[in-house]
């Protein structure tokens, strides 16, 4: 490697210097906000808001049939679905601000949200 001869001291301190900037700007942009709620919709339209502070378990009929969605310590998720890939209940626990699980054959979501909308390619 002979080009690694002709880089100096002050060459790695301002690689280095401009990687840990890169790193903090990708941290900050990428942190959600702390998450306050779950909003549950229902062909499109907001069906119910659950706080997240309180347990409690609600079922949101659909045109398939009932979906179960379970709120527990601070995070929620979908218990059943009656859709045949059972994608919304794989996604598990939805704990930080914007995240989502889509039941779209029973037109059932529940999203986490906060004050602070995390960034996404949506906000761009």
């Amino acid at each position: 490697m002979p080009w690694l001869s002709l880089v100096r001291r002050g060459d790695w301190l301002v690689a280095f210097i401009g990687a840990m900037l890169c790193a903090l700007s990708f941290a900050l942009a990428w942190q959600s906000g702390v998450a306050e709620k779950a909003i549950v919709r229902r062909g499109g339209e907001i069906f119910a808001e659950l706080e997240l502070s309180r347990d409690r378990q609600i079922e949101v009929a659909g045109p398939l049939g009932i979906t179960t969605i379970a709120v527990s310590k601070g995070r929620v998720r979908v218990v059943s679905d009656p859709g045949q890939h059972q994608y919304c209940v794989r996604q598990g626990w939805l704990e930080r601000a914007g995240e989502i699980a889509i039941c779209a054959p029973n037109q059932v979501s529940v999203q986490i949200a906060g004050r602070k909308e995390p960034y996404d390619s949506l906000s761009y």
